[in-house]
């Protein structure tokens, strides 16, 4: 099979299993994704963002994305940190959450990826998809509450997917996903400013 190994589910899970400490520093986590650090990035903090999180988590994911998705535009092969930011640390246990939750839909999308499609794989490719990253960031630092940070988390995680199996055919999902999460994020913004408008 044609299939990239280890496949995405099983780089997740060694994740969790390579961090025995209590607490997880970002620089610690990007430098064990090694070679598939920007898809593999992208994916973890788009999957918080489709779960039940306390607040505040899809801004911070929303800061962290927007960092990968400007170095991929600059077509970066390396995935870089600013010190403050690979300082910070969080829980193993909420790994452990984030990850165990996602990991069968992971292995569902999993049954039909597989490397295709290399147009929208190749460099150029990956600059634009670094934009729309960029773009999806920004729509999950905006204080839309309830599902607002559903649509742009659901096209990150695609997005993410199809980087690191080197699924075209994923990557145009994502693109898609991404137009549909601005039209929604659009609408709800346009809402809250409807819903402003009459208390005011």
């Amino acid at each position: 099979m044609d299939h990239r190994s280890p496949r995405t589910s099983e780089l997740l899970s060694a994740l969790v299993t390579a961090h025995s400490a209590d607490r997880i520093e970002l620089g610690e986590l990007v430098h064990a994704l090694r070679n598939r650090a920007f898809g593999l990035t992208i994916l973890l903090f788009g999957i918080p963002n489709c779960l039940p999180m306390p607040p505040g988590i899809p801004v911070i994911c929303g800061v962290i994305l927007c960092l990968v998705g400007v170095q991929m535009a600059m077509g970066r092969d390396e995935l870089w940190l600013p010190g403050w930011l690979a300082a910070r640390s969080f829980s193993r246990d909420l790994l452990e959450r984030i990850i165990g939750r996602a990991l069968p839909w992971v292995q569902r999308f999993e049954a039909y990826s597989r490397p295709r499609q290399v147009l929208f794989t190749g460099p150029t490719a990956r600059r634009v998809i670094g934009l729309l990253v960029v773009v999806l960031g920004l729509e999950l630092m905006l204080p839309i509450p309830i599902f607002g940070n559903l649509p742009p988390g659901v096209a990150v995680c695609i997005l993410g997917l199809g980087l690191v199996e080197r699924d075209g055919a994923f990557i145009i999902a994502g693109i898609v996903a991404t137009l549909i999460s601005l039209g929604v994020m659009g609408f709800l913004s346009w809402l809250l400013f409807q819903g402003a408008l009459a208390i005011f």
